[in-house]
């Protein structure tokens, strides 16, 4: 990994009228890397997103991306770039092979076509339609359209919405492929697991702003030893968080005497995440 920063952001902000949707949001994320960009619907992740690859303008504060300002950057600048969105537009009508070789001409310097179809696993279907893909091969060609222009920074939007688990594991070892090439990826997801497995760096975003930024093992305490204390109250499930569960359960014994489906364990990502999310700002 690399200390040069791929991105800077510092006191983006961005309102739609009365609405805040990003409220001074800072972070650095450096070359080399994949950060996963976690938050809930609406808390301006996608804003956020769209301003870091001139999409979108921005109300004030200082980005940088690859070393320039997205707002005034050039053709060469994006060429730099991919971008696969949550939704794409494929060229439904042409093959696999004709789709990325198409997408390889608007770059100066593209990768080989058959060398990103076989990245993605596409190989088979090279002379397939688009159109007959399944959901899962549709998205790798979105991706293979996103890398055939040899990207520095890759875009990563809700990558694998929709997959089953093994399509979703076969494209979670495209994305470390990429990552051993030393591609800087931001991924926006809704998978915790995903971003456990495939992220060096998670940023949570809350009500427009940063609320923890850190890697997926220190994320909210996760490296401190917390564990939580899980049983049933008379039907009601109740938890605990504490670093030592022992004494607790002794404590809770000596207290309730047998407790009802007791389970204790270390939070998860996802146990973290929906704590911070679910927290008002300011708090």
């Amino acid at each position: 990994m690399s200390a040069v920063p791929a991105i800077e952001v510092h006191g983006l902000r961005r309102s739609y009228g009365d609405l805040t949707a990003v409220d001074g949001v800072s972070f650095s994320i450096p070359e080399g890397t994949c950060t996963a960009l976690l938050g809930p619907n609406g808390a301006g992740k996608t804003t956020t997103v769209e301003i870091l690859e001139g999409y979108r303008r921005r109300d004030a504060g200082e980005v940088r991306v690859l070393g320039e300002d997205p707002a005034t950057a050039k053709r060469a600048w994006r060429e730099r770039l991919g971008i696969v969105p949550q939704d794409c537009s494929d060229l439904l009508e042409l093959t696999v092979g004709e789709s990325v070789g198409y997408f390889a001409t608007l770059y100066p310097s593209p990768r080989d076509v058959a060398g990103v179809i076989a990245l993605a696993g596409l190989t088979e279907k090279t002379h397939a339609r688009a159109k007959t893909l399944s959901g899962g091969q549709r998205r790798r060609l979105d991706v293979a359209l996103g890398i055939v222009g040899d990207p520095e920074l890759l875009f990563l939007d809700e990558p694998t919405t929709g997959f089953d688990p093994e399509a979703r594991r076969a494209f979670w070892q495209l994305i470390g492929e990429l990552k051993s090439e030393g591609k800087t990826i931001l991924l926006t997801t809704h998978y915790m697991e995903e971003a456990d497995a495939l992220a060096d760096r998670v940023i949570v975003v809350n009500h427009g702003r940063v609320v923890a930024d850190a890697p997926p093992k220190d994320l909210g305490g996760r490296n401190e030893g917390v564990s939580i204390v899980r049983w049933l109250d008379h039907g009601t499930p109740v938890e605990r968080s504490t670093t030592s569960p022992t004494t607790l359960i002794a404590a809770l014994h000596a207290e309730h005497g047998e407790l009802e489906g007791l389970e204790v364990r270390r939070p998860s990502l996802e146990d973290v995440y929906l704590r911070m999310v679910d927290e008002e700002p300011g708090k």
